[in-house]
């Protein structure tokens, strides 16, 4: 009884001695320059490979929140203020400032905007536009801070919400190609015409 359970370990032994000369229980070596790191590739490509699954060959959809594309408002507001560096740009606090910026042949005045968003919709009361300038003495040391709310506040509120209609537009068309059918207006009702009888 001892000999056969002795047998029978050996032959386990050599079982898994011919099991590993055939490489089978060595993990493969994987290097990551084979997998692309955005994880919507990596699915694509686990997909073609046949190593996952899709059920009932559906694709999946849902909400797109890409940064500064989402909102046609806060798209166009850092369009616009691109020139300038920024200080904060809290899309959830509705707000962006820039940093103090001043041209090269007048570093004794600069200029600060900030821009809250009062609401998503492009209208002409939807942002609150404050222009902030800074004058210096010439040795940059006596400062003083004023708020300028001209003809440049007005400039930057039109060339914003003209910004953002154009992106709301192509949004809207972009919207039509991928879904032909014809939809009513969320905000403003069903835009087809009825018919009178």
């Amino acid at each position: 009884m001892n000999f056969q359970r002795n047998i029978i370990i050996l032959f386990s032994i050599l079982i898994l001695l011919t099991q590993n000369a055939c490489q089978a229980l060595k993990p493969k070596k994987v290097s990551a320059k084979d997998f692309p790191p955005d994880p919507r590739k990596r699915v694509q490509k686990n997909i073609e490979e046949g190593k996952g699954f899709r059920l009932m060959g559906s694709k999946r959809s849902g909400t797109n929140y890409e940064f500064a594309s989402a909102n046609p408002l806060w798209r166009a507001t850092l369009d616009t203020l691109d020139f300038m560096p920024l200080a904060t740009a809290n899309y959830s606090g509705g707000i962006v400032i820039t940093d103090w910026y001043s041209e090269n042949n007048s570093p004794t005045e600069s200029v600060k905007i900030s821009v809250r968003f009062l609401t998503n919709e492009i209208r002409s009361d939807a942002l609150d536009i404050n222009v902030f300038l800074k004058k210096c003495s010439q040795n940059l040391t006596n400062c003083s801070i004023s708020k300028n709310n001209n003809d440049l506040v007005a400039d930057l509120n039109l060339n914003i919400l003209k910004k953002a209609t154009k992106y709301e537009k192509e949004i809207i068309e972009k919207n039509k190609k991928d879904n032909p059918y014809v939809m009513g207006d969320p905000k403003h009702g069903d835009a087809r015409k009825k018919k009178k009888d």
